[in-house]
């Protein structure tokens, strides 16, 4: 019977996440409200049936009466999430709304298969993570003065990053967090939002050479501290969002070329100065000439996902386990393997409409410097989206950044919660001015 149940549902679970991303897309065409929200009703119902189909896989596997109250918390967490962020929030984007839980669900779904113990961890931190940032569309929609203070966002920073570089803890050859009472933070993923404000309020007030040169020095001491702790890929993140919001507040092609080229030039130092990264970039050249050693990552991702081929090996079939640190790095080789290639490219073309509307968002803002929060929020989001996704593909060598909302970390979730619930301050923001508008 259970193995009905795997092989029925493992078809089902593909056929509602791919009308579930076919309404993320047509949800851009559709001019009328009424159209929008029938869409994502739609997408609503995929979820929950997506989400019910998964555990109920995971509780006849697993014969866990725990597991399946852990399946009711969540449903009962998602349902309060939604409709009470609908009711608070009235403008608030339906379809960013549905995207963070679609991609919550699938993050406590393919947890719960690897490590229940972790997946309930990690509810707890999203729970928290989502009361916590409840408040800051409304703080956004109200704050003008955040543009006032620059330098709180650029030197804080600064002082966190160097704080970690001096005392964090190292793990796989990186410094990358600090613990206090026990609990384990990783301040980088939190930098990153106090970059790019830093960033768009110094454009905001000029994009004179002189003031783009000291914007350029903060923000290149940022990336510096960064490698000095050899935490190489949010290094990566921020050089990259820095340069696209410096062309987009400038228009400069050159400013941009010569950014290109210091990072090429500044990515072959980092492959000459770090023993990791020159691990890292071998086992991504040829995997199999080590496959016991360095290589044995990217080759049981790459045998996991070729396994698992299109339609997946369903939920407890495969042997993701195997692959290290799974949870962190490599979950989206373990959706491959078990829900299927079909599944994980839709959870990544769901990721790109995240992005599309962070752009679309940045467009419509008329004001610069949110303007810039949008699109270096958007940047930030897609670029740790890419190294993850690109890692994990054999595309580009592992970074070890996790894919958002779905990979196991507290500080990552929190810190992902905090950049959308930043947009959806933007475009409750932006709706409201133009519903005054209508008005007038």
């Amino acid at each position: 019977m259970t193995n009905l149940v795997v092989e029925i549902s493992r078809y089902l679970i593909i056929l509602l996440i791919a009308i579930y991303t076919y309404y993320n897309f047509r949800f851009f065409s559709m001019n009328e409200e009424e159209d929008r929200n029938f869409a994502c009703g739609r997408q609503l119902v995929c979820m929950f049936m997506l989400h019910f189909l998964a555990y109920l896989v995971i509780v006849l596997n697993t014969k866990s009466e725990a597991l399946m109250l852990f399946y009711g918390v969540q449903v009962l967490f998602f349902v309060c999430y939604i409709f009470l962020t609908r009711i608070f929030y009235k403008r608030v984007s339906r379809l960013l709304l549905n995207n963070v839980c679609m991609l919550l669900c699938t993050g406590f779904i393919i947890l719960t298969r690897l490590n229940p113990e972790r997946a309930m961890r990690q509810f707890v931190i999203v729970a928290i993570s989502a009361v916590v940032t409840w408040i800051i569309p409304f703080i956004i929609d109200r704050v003008w003065q955040l543009v006032k203070i620059p330098w709180l966002y650029g030197i804080l920073g600064i002082l966190i990053l160097a704080v970690v570089c001096v005392i964090g803890n190292t793990s796989y050859g990186a410094q990358l967090s600090l613990t206090i009472r026990g609990i384990s933070i990783q301040p980088s993923e939190f930098v990153k939002i106090s970059f790019v404000f830093f960033v768009a309020t110094m454009f905001y007030r000029s994009t004179q050479f002189g003031h783009v040169v000291i914007t350029t020095m903060v923000a290149a001491a940022h990336v510096l501290i960064l490698v000095l702790s050899r935490d190489l890929g949010s290094a990566l993140i921020y050089f990259v969002t820095y340069l696209m919001m410096l062309f987009v507040a400038t228009s400069n092609w050159f400013y941009l070329g010569c950014g290109v080229l210091s990072g090429a030039g500044a990515s072959v130092v980092a492959y000459k100065l770090f023993a990791h990264v020159r691990r890292r970039v071998e086992a991504w050249r040829d995997p199999w000439a080590d496959i016991d050693d360095q290589g044995y990552q990217v080759t049981q991702g790459l045998f996991a996902m070729g396994t698992g081929g299109w339609f997946g090996m369903g939920l407890y079939q495969g042997v993701p386990e195997k692959i290290p640190v799974v949870e962190n790095d490599f979950v989206f080789a373990a959706i491959s393997e078990e829900l299927g290639a079909i599944y994980a490219i839709c959870i990544l073309l769901i990721c790109v409409g995240c992005f599309v509307q962070f752009m679309m968002i940045a467009m419509k803002m008329q004001a610069m410097f949110y303007k810039l929060i949008a699109f270096g929020l958007g940047t930030m989001y897609i670029t740790q989206v890419f190294l993850t996704v690109g890692g994990v593909l054999k595309f580009i060598p592992s970074t070890g950044v996790t894919l958002p909302f779905i990979s196991y970390g507290g500080s990552s979730i929190l810190a992902t919660f905090v950049l959308f619930n930043i947009i959806q301050g933007l475009y409750i923001l932006k709706r409201g001015e133009e519903e005054e508008n209508e008005k007038r």
